[in-house]
């Protein structure tokens, strides 16, 4: 078990501070959003992996109650194998570490949650009070798209069942059609990709784990990458340079070219719209996306491998 929980440790830290600030400073992320969106999912979840299996395992050799029915199918070789009973002083105390961190993860993801579904409320109630809806016996005011009276050039998406589409008429008399055609897809591609959920989560493991590098980058490059993706599937459709000057004229008022931080991420979208590069090519993509995927299954073998090896 020793073994099985210090491969455990390594693999999550390795996973945790140099891989992710390696992928920072990558530049292929950029020319495929949807692809490193999924390497950052799968880092996670390996770390995540690692420290449920660390847990699982410490709490089997703290507890001989918990051992008893993790490993009550098991033949005994398979039990002896993992050597719980010799279980070291330090073992107790990593379990209680990660005893604490899965129950403050919980309680993170809980609360973002709650507080999402807060916010979406008061959101739908705002909604309401600037679009009521029409008398009975007229077509409905609501639908996939919402129209707001407001000078305000804006549109953005509300999650839901079904997500709805939100634009206001200052962004109506601002934008072309082929503009609007183009905002409105990005936005449709938000609502497709369900990227709140993904926002909800890399929020929560950040706000709970401020100093762990790879939760930090995960929401950091989660917020930016969703744009890039939702970006590349309008101009999919409605082309570059039309996706381009959407952006512009509808941020054109927040100082979307400034080089204050804020901002700055509208002006790499723009300069990215403008100028784009190819895209990963089909081995390179099918490649990266295949070894992302194998790199969650290493805790599972490291904590497997012993009853594996005792049955053969």
């Amino acid at each position: 078990m020793t073994v099985c929980l210090l491969l455990l440790s390594a693999v999550a830290l390795t996973a945790a501070v140099p891989v992710p600030r390696a992928l920072t400073r990558a530049a292929w992320p950029e020319r495929d959003p949807v692809v490193a969106l999924w390497v950052w999912q799968c880092l996670v979840a390996t770390v995540l992996l690692c420290c449920l299996t660390a847990l699982v395992l410490g709490t089997a050799a703290v507890f001989h109650t918990v051992r008893d029915h993790v490993f009550a199918p098991a033949p005994s070789a398979v039990t002896a194998a993992y050597d719980l009973s010799a279980a070291p002083i330090w073992a107790a105390g990593l379990t209680l570490l990660l005893a604490c961190g899965a129950a403050w993860t919980t309680a993170m993801l809980a609360r973002e949650l709650v507080e999402a579904r807060r916010r979406r409320g008061q959101a739908r109630a705002h909604l309401r009070e600037r679009a009521p809806d029409l008398p009975a016996g007229l077509p409905a005011a609501r639908g996939p798209l919402l129209v707001l009276e407001d000078e305000y050039p804006d549109a953005w998406w509300m999650p839901g069942n079904p997500p709805q589409l939100i634009v206001t008429t200052g962004a109506l008399h601002r934008l072309t059609d082929h503009q609007l055609d183009a905002v409105l897809t990005h936005e449709r591609g938000h609502a497709r990709a369900r990227h709140d959920w993904l926002l909800h989560l890399s929020t929560a493991l950040a706000t709970g784990f401020p100093r762990i590098p790879l939760f930090a980058h995960f929401c950091d490059q989660t917020h930016r990458l969703v744009e890039l993706a939702a970006d590349d599937t309008a101009s999919r459709r409605c082309g570059h340079l039309t996706t381009a000057l959407a952006l512009i004229e509808l941020n054109q008022h927040r100082g979307v070219l400034s080089c204050a931080s804020t901002h700055r991420l509208l002006g790499e979208r723009v300069d990215r719209l403008l100028e784009p590069r190819p895209r990963l090519g089909p081995r390179h993509r099918a490649l990266t996306t295949t070894v992302a995927a194998l790199i969650p299954l290493l805790p599972l073998l490291i904590t497997f491998a012993p009853g594996l090896t005792a049955l053969s």
